[in-house]
């Protein structure tokens, strides 16, 4: 049976001041799950990543690795790695000896700290560079690097601070599926923060949705965008419109809505909008549209269905739901 790597936070607290960074939240992530913490900026993941790393002091409450009490270990004796955002590479050192420098701290012998180093580059795939500079390498090269290094002590959880946020779109996608193999390979728990919803959902096994210090849902990525408990969760995993029914607040599905000759009885509701811009994105058009109540709504209308002569910038149309299919708020939603 694997080490526990799970992760407990326990009415875990940080102040700065007046303010609550991070106020109270419980929170249990299971041994080898991949886990976002996912929300706007300012909602407090940082915080919370860097007081599990020991980067942060808790101002209260305890945070609990495995079956060990971490609250007051220095970062090194917790089982934890943080790769940063950054990657903080020495650029004098090469790709190789940058792997292994912790190591040497530690005052490893060289030739088992290069082994080892080589056997985690291999991992990532950067073993035919471990001669090379830093400064020689792209920058998806250089993350897999600060990846290697981050596991050479052999972690039971590896922290990751948004490290997709300095690649280009076509490498995050490649590198997302890198991390999700090697996750999966390992067996270790990552918790990573991001603030994009569609890294979180292609990532995680376990999402955890913050905002204002607090906890505004937790759990499987699909749970979370099939049912979000809050009008705040809804808008902001996205996919989602919010509508008023008879009386109820109610999250529809972006692509659940039905336009043109729908009938009445099998989408009963409509919603009356203004065309505000259409997106073609190849198997389907985006489109934006002002409400009569006010409110912005975006409809996923698959090409097929799409009528251009009809629908277009500045026109009128119609929508239409099943309140049977729409997932409830309650009353007001948050």
């Amino acid at each position: 049976m694997s080490e526990d790597s799970s992760v407990e936070l326990v009415m875990l607290t940080k102040a700065f001041g007046e303010t609550k960074a991070v106020d109270a939240i419980n929170l249990h992530i299971p041994s080898g799950s991949y886990c976002c913490l996912l929300g706007p900026s300012g909602c407090g993941k940082t915080t919370t990543l860097r007081m599990i790393a020991g980067h942060e002091e808790a101002t209260s409450g305890d945070i609990i690795l495995g079956n060990q009490n971490v609250t007051d270990l220095p970062p090194a004796k917790r089982g934890t790695a943080m790769m940063f955002q950054s990657y903080a590479l020495f650029p004098h050192l090469s790709v190789l000896d940058n792997v292994a420098f912790s190591l040497k701290m530690r005052g490893v012998d060289r030739e088992e700290r290069h082994a080892r180093a080589r056997d985690l580059l291999k991992l990532v795939d950067m073993h035919t560079r471990a001669d090379r500079l830093p400064a020689q390498l792209s920058g998806g090269q250089q993350q897999r690097v600060a990846l290697a290094r981050a596991l050479i002590n052999k972690p039971k959880v590896l922290l990751l601070d948004e490290p997709l946020s300095a690649l280009d779109p076509f490498l995050r996608l490649r590198v997302r599926g890198e991390l999700k193999r090697l996750q999966r390979e390992l067996g270790i728990t990552f918790v990573h923060v991001t603030h994009g919803q569609d890294e979180a959902l292609a990532l995680a096994d376990f999402v955890v949705l913050m905002k204002d210090g607090k906890i505004a849902q937790a759990g499987s990525a699909q749970d979370i965008f099939k049912t979000p408990n809050s009008e705040f969760v809804a808008r902001f995993i996205g996919g989602h419109n919010i509508v008023r029914h008879e009386g109820k607040v109610f999250a529809v599905r972006a692509d659940h809505f039905g336009f043109g000759k729908v009938p009445a009885k099998v989408m009963p509701a409509r919603l009356e909008f203004d065309i505000q811009n259409i997106e073609y994105q190849g198997h389907a058009y985006n489109v934006l549209g002002a409400g009569a109540d006010g409110q912005n709504y975006r409809f996923q209308i698959l090409e097929e269905d799409f009528a251009p002569k009809i629908m277009g910038v500045g026109t009128k149309a119609v929508a239409r739901w099943n309140p049977a299919s729409a997932h409830a708020l309650g009353q007001g939603g948050e």
